[in-house]
């Protein structure tokens, strides 16, 4: 990890492009990066640790990152990866408490930080900024809510066909065909569903037999997103 120096008005423009900064007046968004330090990451870096005692909220300006913690058996579970346009650490940096999880460089990746103090202070005096957190975590519990009732209910091709309707909602083409670029190994889509590879490539098999999906080198090419959301809302028992 490197320190940067970053001039007042380049950091104006990248923090423009964290999503939830984006309806933000320059004014606005001019105090946030006043409060910001500024890191580069490289691939495999570690950002922050599963139950370590810093505070700050992150801000990824440039690059992608991964969510993640090992079980106590040493497997590996994947939470998200997140990209450019993204915050995380915003948990600890209001409730104080540990890391939920370990955060590391999926690429170079630059990130703006900004202290608890700050980020608590940026919230409770900007009733604009409040509105965006809040409804950012909302969000998050609707998703993980989702995620558990997933989980708890769907079988193991079911949970598989769920992270590959994700992915292509993610990288849509046009209003049917995704391209995922680079796809996730085997392995990862197994520890984003807790799961072993040799599940994953048996459904993935399937998939491409029935014509749903295509491998081309690195990438794999979602072919009928409507069949692939109509089996996932058949499997969830939602139409």
């Amino acid at each position: 990890m490197t320190t940067r120096n970053i001039s007042a008005n380049r950091a104006t423009a990248m923090l423009s492009m964290i999503r939830e900064f984006q309806c933000l007046s320059p004014r606005d968004i001019g105090i946030v990066a006043a409060a910001c330090r500024w890191h580069r990451y490289e691939v495999g870096n570690e950002i922050v640790r599963y139950h370590d005692h810093t505070n700050s909220a992150f801000f990824i300006v440039q690059g992608e990152i991964r969510i993640m913690y090992h079980s106590l058996s040493g497997q590996e579970v994947i939470l998200c990866d997140l990209p450019t346009g993204e915050m995380f650490g915003e948990l600890t940096a209001i409730d104080g408490r540990p890391r939920s999880a370990t955060a590391i460089a999926r690429s170079s990746v630059l990130l703006a930080s900004m202290p608890a103090s700050d980020f608590q202070e940026l919230i409770y005096g900007n009733r604009q900024i409040a509105e965006i957190i809040l409804k950012r975590l909302t969000g998050q519990v609707r998703r993980l809510t989702e995620r558990v009732y997933d989980y708890s209910t769907l079988a193991v091709r079911n949970r598989i066909q769920v992270e590959l309707l994700r992915l292509a909602r993610n990288h849509m083409i046009s209003g049917n065909v995704a391209v995922i670029s680079p796809a996730p190994t085997q392995t990862e889509i197994a520890n984003l569903v807790s799961t072993h590879r040799e599940a994953v490539s048996r459904e993935l098999n399937m998939l491409i037999r029935n014509k749903l999906i295509l491998r081309q080198g690195h990438d794999l090419h979602v072919l009928d997103i409507a069949k692939l959301t109509g089996m996932v809302n058949e499997a969830r028992g939602s139409f």
